[in-house]
C-alpha cells in the first residue's frame, strides 16, 4: 500500500523560507558608504572608539532602510535613531558608574519596556527592540568615553545613514514633484491591475491582499505629507490636491474591483490592462491613453466601469477642484495624530500595560535577564554578546521563536567562519573596515531571510568589536550564542509567555471588531451617503485583517502551536476577509438599486460578528453570549448577504471551539 507523503510541519518548514524581493540597489549603496566608511576614518585617525559607535549606529539604522517616500524613510528611521541614542546612555552610564550585578534587573526593566512597546506598530517595535541592543553594548562594550558622548556618536552614525536616505536614492520618475508619493500611488494601480488579472483564479485572495498593504502604504506616505504640511503650517500645493484626489480615485476604483473579484469570474485582458495605464501616467507624467470599454453585465462591472471613468477625469484634470489645505496653525489633534503616525498605528488593547503588552515585555525581560546573568557568571569581560544575541532573537513580532533560532545560530556561524577567513587573507588595521562595508551592503539584500541578515550584522558587529580591542572574540560568540539560542527556547516556550491567545487573539479580536463596524456602515448607512467614512472603514478593516493574519500565521509555524487549546486563527482571519469582500460587494450592489435590508436583519449580522469576538476576548462570555439564529435569510437582489451569513456561522464554529 502506497501512503500519501506526509507534509512537513509548518514549525519545520519554516527556517527554510526565502521572500522573492527586488534588490534594492540605492539601499545596497547607502549600506556600503555607511558603517564601513565611518569605521575606517575612525581607524585612519587613530580614534577608534568614534567610528565603533557610529557604525553601530549607521549598522542599526540600515535595518530600518526600508522602500518607502522620504518622509517614510524619517519616520522609520528617525524614532529608532532617538531610542538607539538613549539606549546607549542608559548602558554607557550603567558602566561608568560600574554597575556590575545591578546590569541585571536594569536591563529586566529596559527588556520589558521594549517587549510591551512591540504590540504598538511595527516602527515602536523596532526603536524598542534598538533601544534594548544598544543598552546591553553600551552597558558592556569597554570603549572610553563619557555616556553622552557615546550617545551622541551613535545618533550622528543614525543621521548619517538618514542623510544618505535623502541623498542617494533611485532615480526621480519623470512625471516631477512628489515622486516617492507618487511611486506609491502608482504601485496602488499595479497592485490593483495584477488583483484583476487575477480574478476567478486561484491567486486571487493572495493578489487582493498586496493590493490592500499597496493601498496602505500609499495611504502613510500622503497621510505623513499632510501632516508635514499642517504642523510646519505650509499651504498644499496644487500637485498635492491633484495627487490626493487621484489617490481617492484609486481608492473607489479598488472598492469595485473588489466586488468584480468577489464574483470570482476572469476578466478580459483590457480590464486588468487599464489600471497599469494609470500607473504609466504617474511616473511618466503622460496622460494614460486609451482605456477598456464600459459594460454594464453586472452591477459590479457597471460599477467598476463608473469608476474607471472617473479616474480618468481625475488624471485629466491640471488643476484640483479644491482649495482645501491653506495654512493655518496646526490643532493639538494634527500634533496627536503626528506622535501616533511616528510610533504605529497603536489600537484599544494594546498599550504597554495591556495583556498582550505584559505578556511581550515578560517574555523579552525574562529572556534578557536570564542571559544577562548568564553571561556574567561566565566571564566578566565582554559578556555583553549573549545578552545581545537574545535581544534580536526573543522580539516576538520577528517570526516564529524556533525559526529565528535556527537561522540566527546559522547566521551566526557563517559570520564568524567568513570574519575569519577575511582576517587571514586580509592584512594591516584597515581590513575590518572593509568587512563592515561589506556587511552593510549586503544588509539591505538580506532582509529576504534572517539566517542571511544575521550573517550581515554579524560580519559588521564582529568588524566593531576587532576594531575596539577583542582579537580573539570570534570564537566566543559561537559560544554565546549557543547559550542564548537555549536560553531564548526555554524561556519562549513557558506556558504563560507563548500562550497564543493572548498573543494572537487580540489581534484576531480586534479585526473581527474593525469587520463588524464596517459590516455595519454597510447595512445600514443611508442612501446615496457619501462614501468617504466607508472607504475609510473598508481599509481600516483590511490593516487590521493583515495584521491578524501575520500573528496567526507566526502562531502556526511555533514549535509547540497547542492547537488543540486554541481556534484556527487563520481560518478565522480567512473567513473575516471573506466577509470584508463580501460586505464590499454587498455596498456595490446597494449603491446601483439593490434592496437595502431591514434593520433587524442588519442588527443580527452585526451582533453575530460582536458577539464572535467577545467570545475570542474573553471565553468566560461563550455560555453567556446569545448564539445568532441559523436561519439568516437572503435579502432580495443582494445575495451577497447570504454569504455573508455563511461565513459568519464558518467563523462562529471556530471561536466557539478551545
Amino acid at each position: 500500500m502506497i501512503r500519501a507523503p506526509r507534509a512537513v510541519p509548518a514549525w519545520l518548514a519554516h527556517p527554510f523560507r526565502w521572500q522573492r524581493l527586488p534588490v534594492p540597489w540605492a539601499a545596497v549603496a547607502r549600506g556600503a558608504l555607511c558603517a564601513g566608511p565611518l569605521l575606517g576614518a575612525g581607524i585612519a585617525t587613530g580614534h577608534p572608539a568614534p567610528g565603533v559607535l557610529t557604525g553601530l549606529g549607521s549598522m542599526l539604522a540600515g535595518v530600518n532602510d526600508r522602500p518607502g517616500t522620504r518622509r517614510t524613510g524619517i519616520v522609520h528611521i528617525g524614532l529608532p535613531a532617538l531610542a538607539s541614542a538613549l539606549g546607549m546612555l542608559i548602558g554607557a552610564s550603567l558602566q561608568t558608574v560600574g554597575a556590575g550585578w545591578w546590569v541585571v534587573p536594569a536591563l529586566f526593566a529596559v527588556g520589558f519596556v521594549s517587549g510591551a512597546g512591540s504590540v504598538a506598530g511595527p516602527v515602536r517595535s523596532n526603536a524598542g527592540m534598538q533601544m534594548l541592543a544598544t543598552t546591553v553594548l553600551g552597558a558592556g562594550m569597554p570603549l572610553p568615553g563619557a555616556p553622552w558622548a557615546k550617545a551622541l556618536y551613535v545618533l550622528a552614525g543614525c543621521l548619517w545613514l538618514l542623510l544618505l536616505r535623502l541623498v542617494v536614492r533611485s532615480p526621480r520618475p519623470a512625471g516631477g514633484a512628489l515622486s516617492g508619493e507618487r511611486a506609491a500611488v502608482a504601485t496602488v494601480f499595479d497592485a490593483l491591475s495584477g488583483a484583476l488579472a487575477a480574478a476567478g483564479g486561484p491567486g486571487a485572495e493572495a493578489a487582493r491582499r498586496r493590493l490592500t498593504a499597496a493601498l496602505d502604504r500609499a495611504d502613510e506616505a500622503l497621510r505623513l505629507r499632510r501632516l508635514t504640511g499642517r504642523l510646519l503650517r505650509r499651504t498644499a500645493t496644487p500637485q498635492e490636491l491633484l495627487l490626493a484626489e487621484r489617490f481617492a480615485a484609486a481608492t473607489a476604483l479598488c472598492e469595485a474591483s473588489v466586488a468584480l473579484l468577489w464574483e470570482a469570474r476572469p476578466l478580459p485582458a483590457r480590464v486588468a490592462e487599464s489600471p497599469r495605464r494609470f500607473a504609466d501616467a504617474l511616473r511618466t507624467g503622460q496622460p494614460p491613453g486609451r482605456l477598456s470599454a464600459p459594460e454594464t453585465s453586472t452591477p459590479a462591472r457597471g460599477a467598476f466601469d463608473q469608476a474607471l471613468l472617473d479616474a480618468a477625469v481625475a488624471f485629466a484634470r491640471r488643476e484640483p477642484t479644491t482649495t482645501q489645505g491653506a495654512a493655518e496653525p496646526a490643532p493639538v489633534p494634527a500634533v496627536r495624530e503626528a506622535l501616533r503616525a511616528l510610533g504605529g498605528r497603536s489600537r484599544p488593547g494594546r498599550g504597554l500595560f495591556g495583556p498582550a503588552g505584559r505578556d511581550y515585555g515578560l517574555r523579552v525581560a525574562v529572556c534578557i535577564a536570564a542571559s544577562a546573568a548568564v553571561a556574567l557568571l561566565l566571564r566578566a569581560d565582554h559578556w555583553y554578546w549573549l545578552p545581545a544575541t537574545a535581544t534580536f532573537l526573543v522580539k516576538p513580532d520577528l517570526g516564529p521563536l524556533f525559526s529565528r533560532t535556527v537561522n540566527r545560530f546559522a547566521g551566526t556561524l557563517a559570520g564568524v567562519l567568513v570574519f575569519a577567513g577575511a582576517g587571514e587573507l586580509l592584512t594591516g588595521s584597515w581590513w575590518p573596515a572593509l568587512v563592515a562595508g561589506a556587511g552593510g551592503a549586503l544588509l539591505p539584500f538580506a532582509v529576504r531571510h534572517f539566517a542571511l541578515q544575521t550573517v550581515a550584522i554579524t560580519l559588521m558587529v564582529l568588524s566593531f568589536v576587532y576594531a575596539g580591542g577583542a582579537r580573539q572574540a570570534a570564537t566566543e560568540r559561537i559560544v554565546d550564542t549557543s547559550i542564548a539560542c537555549v536560553i531564548v527556547l526555554v524561556v519562549g516556550h513557558l506556558p504563560r509567555l507563548a500562550d497564543p491567545r493572548r498573543r494572537v487573539g487580540q489581534r484576531v479580536t480586534s479585526a473581527l471588531r474593525a469587520t463588524e463596524r464596517f459590516l455595519r456602515h454597510v447595512l445600514e448607512a443611508e442612501p446615496g451617503a457619501d462614501t468617504t467614512e466607508r472607504r475609510a472603514l473598508r481599509r481600516a478593516a483590511y490593516r487590521a485583517l493583515g495584521e491578524a493574519r501575520a500573528a496567526a500565521e507566526t502562531a502556526a509555524a511555533e514549535l509547540l502551536a497547542a492547537r488543540d487549546r486554541n481556534p484556527d486563527w487563520l481560518t478565522v482571519v480567512s473567513a473575516a476577509e471573506r466577509i470584508v469582500d463580501a460586505a464590499t460587494a454587498c455596498a456595490v450592489r446597494l449603491d446601483h438599486g439593490a434592496h437595502r435590508p431591514s434593520l433587524d436583519e442588519a442588527e443580527r449580522l452585526c451582533r453575530a460578528l460582536a458577539a464572535m469576538a467577545d467570545a475570542l476576548e474573553d471565553p468566560r462570555r461563550r455560555r453567556d453570549t446569545p448564539v445568532p439564529d441559523r436561519d439568516l435569510r437572503p435579502v432580495p437582489d443582494c445575495a451577497t448577504l447570504t454569504d455573508v451569513a455563511a461565513e459568519l456561522e464558518h467563523i462562529r464554529g471556530y471561536a466557539g471551539t478551545g
